[in-house]
């Protein structure tokens, strides 16, 4: 078959339901089967870790098989209000068993710090996740557990990140976490998106209260790149309407730059719009601005 032809046949889809099992969690692509359900509705699914009471993120919806990742697992039913029950009662027993869990830890003295305690839905099994900065030998805590809930016990180490997901509180902006209200999953961020958009690199001003470059700094990410590529650089030679000149700042959102026109003994500071401006290639000024020269002459 001819690669034209290929391109113009579909793709092949396959019907979805989009699942969450904690506020603004991962959604999760489960096989609907008969099932059908609305966004807000809850439901009772197969995991890997056994029956779940999960949220309905996306209702019954076809997505391109290339984009799941195989073999999807079932939704058993939508949630019966026996399983809401359960689920209430759940929480409850989660509250005690994290009190228990935090009183056993001072008991054995580790040095860890309890977030959150989780049972399955079946009672299979109670997780604890817990943060420490060293490494932590919980075996003996996790047998004197096991002897007072008589289930499984899972003691699961994570991230500050993840930490701050869970416990939740207020950014330096006032609003509450981004990642405990809307972000499903942590993205990439890297210093080159602050340095990019301007902002001072001091790391009190550009970290979270996790102690991690603020999320927030992915956001308009892909604008600056865009906006920065359309905008010559700083000591990039430009023609402007009034002569050629060297570029000494930039705006890229706002499209305007500041031009230094004319030589050393009369020179003059003008504002232009990227567009009325063109770069000359293979002309990018080398050399340091005179204010900069005389000011390492003078130190």
């Amino acid at each position: 078959m001819e690669e034209k032809d290929m391109e113009q046949m579909p793709a092949e889809m396959t019907e979805i339901v989009g699942i969450r099992f904690k506020d603004a969690g991962k959604v999760y692509f489960f096989a609907p089967g008969p099932v059908t359900v609305q966004p807000g509705d809850t439901v009772i699914v197969e995991t890997a870790r056994g029956m779940e009471y999960g949220f309905v993120a996306i209702g019954n919806k076809e997505v391109p098989t290339s984009e799941i990742v195989p073999p999807l697992r079932p939704i058993l039913r939508a949630s019966t209000a026996d399983d809401r029950e359960r689920y209430e009662t759940n929480k409850k027993l989660e509250t005690q068993a994290f009190e228990i869990c935090q009183q056993k830890i001072r008991e054995h003295g580790l040095e860890m710090k309890l977030i959150e305690a989780e049972y399955t839905f079946d009672n299979s099994k109670l997780l604890f996740y817990f943060s420490a900065e060293v490494r932590v030998d919980f075996r003996e805590l996790v047998k004197d557990l096991a002897s007072v809930f008589r289930t499984r016990i899972e003691l699961r180490q994570i991230g500050i990140r993840d930490e701050a997901k869970m416990l939740g509180g207020l950014g330096v902006c006032g609003r509450p976490f981004c990642c405990a209200t809307f972000l499903s999953d942590f993205m990439q961020v890297s210093i080159k998106m602050a340095k990019e958009q301007n902002l001072s690199l001091n790391s009190s001003k550009i970290s979270g209260t996790c102690g991690r470059l603020m999320c927030c700094l992915r956001y308009e990410h892909e604008t600056y790149e865009e906006e920065i590529r359309r905008t010559p650089p700083v000591d990039s030679v430009v023609k402007t309407p009034e002569g050629t000149g060297v570029v000494v700042e930039t705006s890229p959102l706002t499209g305007f730059i500041k031009v230094r026109l004319g030589d050393r003994q009369n020179e003059t500071i003008k504002p232009f719009h990227r567009d009325q401006v063109t770069r000359e290639s293979g002309r990018d000024h080398a050399q340091k601005r005179p204010d900069r020269a005389e000011k390492a002459d003078k130190e």
